[in-house]
């Protein structure tokens, strides 16, 4: 059977960039097999070192899981689809999340700024002041949180909680719209802050600059009626999820990477959570973040809009949100998907029998590869200004740079070898073990990955890592190099 397979892009380095492939098989794990023959480096990806499917990608035959279906025994025929989603980071509610009463009258400014909502029945003057009783956490500000926050406080959301600990840096500003060139160097909640209130000083805002963890988490979120997660990594992904259940809030989910997006809602009290869609994140440093692999700068408005318009109609209620459903976009396409989510009975947070009970005792760290084993050998790191010594010492070192050809179009590193790390198990042969060998990318995490596969397909020889990448070099060696 001819049965057409679409590569996320997380995983399209392993499939020399393609975004679909048409393979044969009589099964879902037939066609998943010969992805694995046709692509071997596709393995390392979706399959473990016992050769089962990793946890943080999910199979889908048309919009169905393989899970509730057959699993990879399930039988395809010609011209289906099977969609590969791994984690990138429904049902009718007829009531909202709100206590019934909550809703103060709304003053004549207020209704003259709202009125095109009050036009609308489905929201009307009740949902309005439901809106306006409402208090919203939005966690990140960054891509995704920036739509968010805007078009919450729009809305004349009452409340809006904002959580973040980094400050604006000029490469935030060709998404986070939320900024301003003068906001550089500013703390982003403070930022955000004054342009909530430009938009809409009605609006309450309380700004939270720290980072969101397991001993702050219920402490912050258990303020607010809805939170919107808008982070960029997975260790806070799960505390969310995992704060969110535990305290009976509804988590409005995005993610989004280079050119796709997703969006849902994880609501344990009303179908699945997040746990119960990634049992487990990926392997540290197997997913670049869209600091290492980029994303389209429209992108987060239109997943964060899609987030705010989540948020929105949990507040009001009588809507059909994304509870139990996976909405996800090709940007680059413009093709929606949806896919359907199933609660999972044995989820450790929301299942019959779970098994978490409090953050506090639960380690976000080394659930996240986070914390290296004891039986790990670490990574070796070589600063930049010792490199440039070895180097201009004469000494005889092999500099392999493992990005990908678009960015190596940004800057070059001088006389570094090109393997991409797709390739290098393959091409380990191409270095010479009996001289030392200095892995580059942008950031120093995908330089680690490198080199930890190549240690896991037998290569011997003496390696590093360029500390923080080349933007570290173009910092402190070179600069006449442009960092991005």
């Amino acid at each position: 059977m001819a049965v057409t397979v679409l590569i996320p892009t997380t995983l399209r380095s392993f499939t020399n960039r393609r975004s679909e492939l048409v393979l044969e098989g009589k099964n879902v794990g037939e066609v998943i097999k010969n992805l694995a023959d046709e692509y071997p480096e596709t393995k390392k990806a979706i399959f473990d070192e016992e050769g089962k499917p990793r946890s943080f990608i999910n199979v889908f035959l048309g919009e169905d899981n393989i899970k509730k279906l057959n699993g990879f025994e399930t039988e395809v025929k010609d011209g289906d689809t099977i969609m590969l989603v791994p984690a990138i980071a429904g049902g009718a509610v007829e009531s909202s999340v709100l206590e019934d009463g909550r809703g103060e009258k709304l003053t004549n400014d207020e209704i003259m700024r709202y009125s095109r909502h009050l036009l609308l029945q489905e929201v009307g003057v009740k949902g309005q002041k439901k809106l306006k009783a409402a208090k919203v956490l939005v966690v990140g500000l960054g891509g995704l949180g920036t739509p968010l926050a805007q078009y919450l406080a729009a809305a004349g959301v009452g409340t809006i909680g904002l959580v973040d600990f980094d400050e604006v840096e000029a490469s935030n500003l060709q998404r986070q719209v939320i900024h301003g060139t003068r906001d550089v160097g500013r703390p982003k909640v403070a930022s955000a802050k004054d342009s909530i209130r430009a938009i809409n000083p009605l609006v309450k805002v309380e700004t939270y600059n720290v980072m969101l963890t397991a001993e702050n988490a219920e402490e912050i979120i258990k303020e607010y009626d809805v939170v919107a997660d808008a982070t960029d990594n997975y260790k806070t992904r799960y505390l969310v999820n995992d704060a969110c259940v535990l305290l009976g809030k509804p988590d409005v989910f995005g993610a989004m990477y280079q050119f796709e997006g997703q969006a849902s809602v994880y609501y344990a009290k009303e179908g699945p959570c997040y746990r119960c869609m990634y049992p487990a994140p990926p392997p540290a440093g197997l997913v670049p973040s869209c600091a290492e692999g980029g994303v389209l700068g429209v992108l987060p408005g239109i997943i964060g809009t899609i987030q705010a318009n989540e948020v929105i109609k949990l507040i009001i209620g009588g809507s059909e949100p994304l509870i139990g459903r996976l909405l996800t976009l090709d940007a680059w396409k413009m093709k929606f998907r949806e896919l359907k989510i199933d609660k999972n009975p044995e989820c450790p947070i929301c299942g019959k029998n779970a098994t978490i009970h409090e953050l506090i005792e639960y380690d976000y760290e080394e659930f996240c590869g986070l914390k290296k084993q004891e039986e790990e050998e670490p990574v070796e790191a070589i600063e930049a200004k010792v490199l440039k010594k070895r180097l201009d010492d004469g000494e005889d070192i092999t500099i392999v740079d493992v990005r990908e050809p678009h960015e190596r179009a940004i800057v070059k590193f001088p006389d570094a070898k090109v393997i991409p790390i797709g390739q290098l198990a393959r091409r380990q042969k191409e270095l010479n073990p009996d001289v030392d060998t200095v892995f580059i990318c942008k950031e120093g995490k995908r330089s680690i990955l490198a080199i930890n596969t190549l240690r896991e397909a037998g290569y011997t020889g003496k390696m590093y890592n360029l500390k923080d990448g080349i933007n570290t070099w173009a910092r402190e060696v070179d600069r006449t190099m442009p960092q991005y």
